[in-house]
């Protein structure tokens, strides 16, 4: 490894390793600091953790990786999600903040829909739990699964060993800085990620002197590439477009609507956000587009698509800049990574740990159990991240679309109908969550065609959610007067 990358890299992962430290008596006060910051975050800290907890590995990986093998075709995709992204902040973020603290001051979404739905069976805490628990570990593999093709890629060290390093050091701050840590090496890693991503397209268009020299090149290349309808169908539109569906069901993203410090500071987060988000995902696809006309051009060999980033970065910069680049890399994975051990750590220790084996737990024994929690699910990601020929796209896909089908449907009918009831809320997570899964595993075909090749599995399981929700509180006997009554204090206080 060059000194200069070295050199990038130590004092990336000693900054990261001091945030946590930073943050650590903050988070050792209390269950609700360690697990949400005390709902203290300021809008631009909230919207650049919400964009790279939400951008994961996939983005400076997986996406650049699709770009690279197919082109324009991806960008759907890309709509997509900065469609959905826009409503998640626009109607989602006020109500949530708010209905989450009338509930209780709910600090999880499983405690939220027990709240809001007066759930005295816990049935949807536990599964909602459930759901977290298996959708996020495996979420969570995807990541770590990225630090070990970047150490194997970069450093020629061990797939092995960057599991353990990129997992260890994300368990580290995770660990002693809770929420806060998590949010604040978020922000820094958000700006690390902004620059690289702007940084890689802009230096390869100076190679080529203008984009003519880019569009000549994959012309005679795949002129496929340039086509953004290429191989598609009406279907496979609508599928990359559902990807936005997922922003109304992730904990990670949702977690940090809640925990922002005022409804009034949202317009200011959604601005910041969005604008970051935008030109990430341009800058992204950018790399993997340019990054096909410049390695084909001068005869760069890449034998693994999804890490067309770190060849460019190796290739077009010094080694101190090129370490810096590796850092945003690692920047992407470990921001989603420890965003999605926090949030299972919370459902673990408040959803299962406090609610079922010790209703009197202290916030010294919850902040304990949070703390034991992170590095227990890591370890179980860890273990199945050892699968080296994982796809990060895919299993960002899958987990993406089991919590959109599961959670969001659930969530945005919960603070926009007061109608809805506990039973059409049970019902419509349960198939929802189960949808997605027959979609993905089920050895059913149409045609010959898996039901995953056909159309993406977050369409069907959405879908069906949001009817089961509608017909079965429906059917159900009127909620009570008091659900109705914070329903309509929500309503006030946002209004307000």
């Amino acid at each position: 490894m060059e000194i200069g990358t070295l050199i990038s890299l130590s004092g990336y992962f000693l900054l990261m390793l001091g945030i946590g430290l930073y943050a650590f008596r903050a988070a050792s006060e209390s269950s609700s600091g360690y697990l949400l910051g005390g709902r203290q975050l300021g809008p631009t800290v909230t919207a650049l953790s919400a964009g790279a907890s939400d951008m994961s590995g996939w983005m400076v990986m997986g996406l650049p990786g699709a770009m690279y093998l197919t082109g324009l075709p991806n960008v759907w995709i890309a709509i997509g999600l900065i469609v959905g992204a826009y409503f998640n902040y626009l109607i989602v973020a006020p109500r949530l903040r708010t209905y989450t603290e009338l509930a209780n001051d709910s600090i999880t979404l499983p405690m939220f829909f027990e709240s809001r739905f007066e759930d005295k069976t816990r049935l949807l805490r536990i599964v909602s739990s459930i759901v977290i628990i298996i959708f996020f570990t495996v979420y969570t593999s995807s990541g770590i699964v990225g630090g070990g093709k970047l150490f194997e890629s970069s450093f020629g060290l061990s797939y092995e060993l960057g599991l353990y390093v990129t997992a260890g050091v994300v368990v580290a701050y995770t660990f002693f800085g809770g929420f806060l840590a998590v949010s604040l090496t978020d922000f820094v890693q958000g700006c690390i990620m902004f620059i690289a991503l702007v940084l890689v397209p802009v230096v390869i268009l100076f190679d080529f002197d203008s984009y003519t020299g880019v569009r000549e090149t994959i012309e005679q290349l795949s002129p496929t590439h340039l086509d953004i309808f290429a191989g598609t169908t009406v279907l496979g539109i609508i599928s990359s477009l559902a990807w936005g569906l997922g922003y109304f069901g992730q904990p990670h993203i949702i977690v940090r609507f809640m925990a922002i410090r005022t409804v009034k500071d949202l317009k200011v987060a959604r601005r910041i956000g969005m604008s970051w988000m935008i030109v990430a995902l341009v800058g992204a696809m950018a790399t993997g587009f340019l990054g096909y006309a410049y390695t084909e051009k001068n005869g760069i060999a890449v034998g693994d698509a999804e890490t067309i980033f770190i060849v460019l970065s190796q290739v077009l910069f010094h080694p101190l800049i090129g370490g810096f680049m590796l850092a945003a890399i690692l920047a992407a994975i470990m921001s989603t990574v420890s965003s999605q051990l926090l949030v299972t750590s919370s459902s673990l220790t408040e959803d299962v740990y406090k609610t079922f084996i010790n209703k009197q737990a202290s916030d010294k024994q919850l902040v304990f159990m949070g703390r034991i929690c992170v590095a227990l699910v890591a370890l179980v990601a860890i273990g199945l991240a050892h699968n080296r020929d994982s796809s990060i796209l895919d299993i960002v896909a899958n987990a993406w679309a089991g919590f959109g089908a599961a959670f969001g449907p659930l969530i945005v009918l919960g603070i926009y109908w007061k109608r809805m009831t506990f039973a059409g809320a049970l019902s419509g997570m349960v198939v929802g969550a189960v949808t997605v899964l027959i979609w993905i595993y089920a050895p059913i075909t149409i045609g010959g065609q898996p039901l995953g090749r056909m159309m993406y599995e977050i369409v069907p399981g959405v879908l069906l959610s949001t009817v089961v929700i509608i017909a079965v509180s429906l059917l159900d006997k009127e909620p009570s007067h008091s659900m109705q009554s914070m329903f309509d204090s929500m309503l006030g206080k946002v209004r307000q």
